[in-house]
């Protein structure tokens, strides 16, 4: 067995498997790797997509990582760090020659090296910039030039486009004798003689029309425009929303300066998608399984911070009932029992409505709705779960009062979990505040007071 067996994931069902590296092919990549066998390693990765080998440089250790890149360096494909994890980026960069460097940057499309250059220290983006020739580099610095998350940002350069009063077979002509298109695109851009975009045309009706047909005559019917400076989130909802495959750029004077593809708007679909999720669990978006521990406890250290300030809180609220709690010790067992089921109620609320929020399906038009439902499922839930738990309070601790009491609060701090797990993320929302970032805290705090001094609270009045 190889040494580095134990860092490859033991054998799993194909199907959970699927479109991943499997353990023997790792296995073969390391050994290579160890051997310095180069042709064994070519032969390893050539086949692999850039995808699959930036997967593989964020899975293995430091120094294996180090020793692939140096004796794979020559074969190393630009696509593969435009796969990569940015936090991984900066580190393979310094690795690799110079002149492999270059190689790579000079095969990506303008977006891609847009992409990689942007969250790189000065001394590297201008070392990539420099490997560039004059009119690519202009280019990714007038893309850089925009605000940052933008459409400028997002868009390539390269586009494929046609005058209005073209026919087919002029534009069948002009695109097979072109030699600055994008290596893929989906449609024809029809321009006015000002360069302002009028409508697109697929490919697929190009090459099924005749030569003679007009290509304003066979323009799709959707076709949505792009500022450069719109929020690349906003741009990624319009993908999604009106089914668009390709859109083009246009700047304040409304002429063209780029186009947008699908897979641009999915990744940052899939970016949004994975800050939300770790935002809601207070993960800063910025880390990731690479990342040192150092790195990563500093990431986290500020939330469980305010953690910490919200279970004092909640605190606070227990040691009012002090009092109580001596004399009826149960109450300290049931406690958290009524702490978690809020939580986990508002949790529930809590990731539908920021979910709603991020897809723009939560409008001020259904708020209300949406809110009332949320309420009465915790006023159903609670009803139910107040049932059970007034047996279990009466059949454990052989006492009717305490199983009301268990019962009330219950229906109580569903109730609420409901209404701040909905009503907290809308509200920082309108405050301008990121709801995926800090609903959890609030909602969290919210729970735990509320279910924490209605159990008590009707325990002081009714067990006194």
């Amino acid at each position: 067995m190889s040494q580095h067996d134990d860092q490859i994931p033991p054998e799993a069902d194909p199907e959970e498997v699927a479109y991943t590296l499997d353990r023997r092919t790792i296995a073969l990549i390391l050994e290579a790797v160890e051997d310095r066998d180069g042709a064994a390693l070519k032969a390893l990765m050539d086949p692999l997509h850039p995808a699959d080998i930036a997967d593989l440089l964020e899975q293995v250790t430091t120094h294996d990582r180090t020793e692939l890149i140096r004796l794979y360096d020559r074969e190393f494909d630009g696509e593969i760090l435009s796969e990569l994890d940015e936090s991984l980026r900066e580190e393979v960069i310094e690795l690799l020659r110079p002149d492999v460097l270059a190689e790579a940057v000079r095969e990506l499309e303008s977006d891609d090296v847009v992409d990689l250059v942007e969250d790189l220290d000065e001394p590297q983006k201008k070392a990539i910039l420099g490997h560039l020739e004059d009119a690519d580099r202009a280019a990714v610095q007038k893309a850089l030039a925009y605000p940052e998350e933008s459409a400028g940002r997002l868009m390539q350069r390269e586009t494929a486009w046609a005058p209005e009063h073209w026919n087919v077979g002029q534009c069948i002509d002009y695109l097979r004798n072109a030699e600055d298109l994008p290596e893929q695109f989906y449609h024809v851009i029809l321009v006015d003689p000002k360069m302002r975009p009028l409508g697109n045309v697929t490919l697929g009706r190009i090459m099924g029309a005749r030569r003679e047909t007009l290509l304003r005559d066979i323009m799709e019917e959707m076709f949505r425009v792009i500022p450069a400076t719109q929020d690349e989130e906003d741009v990624a909802y319009a993908f999604n929303q009106y089914h668009l495959i390709s859109a083009p750029v246009v700047d304040e004077n409304e002429r063209l300066v780029g186009v947008i593809t699908i897979d641009d708007a999915m990744a940052v679909l899939d970016e949004e998608h994975e800050e939300d999720i770790l935002r809601l669990a207070g993960v800063s978006s910025e880390g990731s399984l690479s990342d040192r521990v150092a790195e990563t406890a500093r990431q986290r250290f500020p939330w469980l911070g305010v953690n910490l300030v919200t279970a004092i809180l909640a605190s606070v609220v227990i040691a009012l009932f002090e009092d109580t709690i001596e004399r009826f010790v149960a109450l300290a067992v049931l406690m958290p029992i009524v702490a978690s089921m809020g939580g986990n109620a508002g949790t529930q609320s809590l990731t539908v409505a920021v979910r709603a929020i991020a897809t723009r399906d939560l409008t001020g038009a259904n708020l209300w709705r949406v809110i009332r439902r949320e309420v009465l499922v915790g006023l159903v839930n609670g009803l139910a779960f107040a049932v059970i738990m007034g047996a279990v309070g009466f059949l454990w601790f052989d006492s009717s009062g305490l199983g009301v009491i268990i019962a009330a609060a219950m229906i109580v701090n569903l109730v609420v979990a409901g209404l701040a797990g909905t009503g907290v993320p809308v509200l920082l929302d309108k405050m301008g505040v990121d709801p995926a970032l800090a609903s959890g805290a609030f909602v969290t705090t919210v729970t735990d007071v509320v279910g924490f001094f209605a159990f008590l609270g009707l325990a002081s009045m009714m067990l006194a």
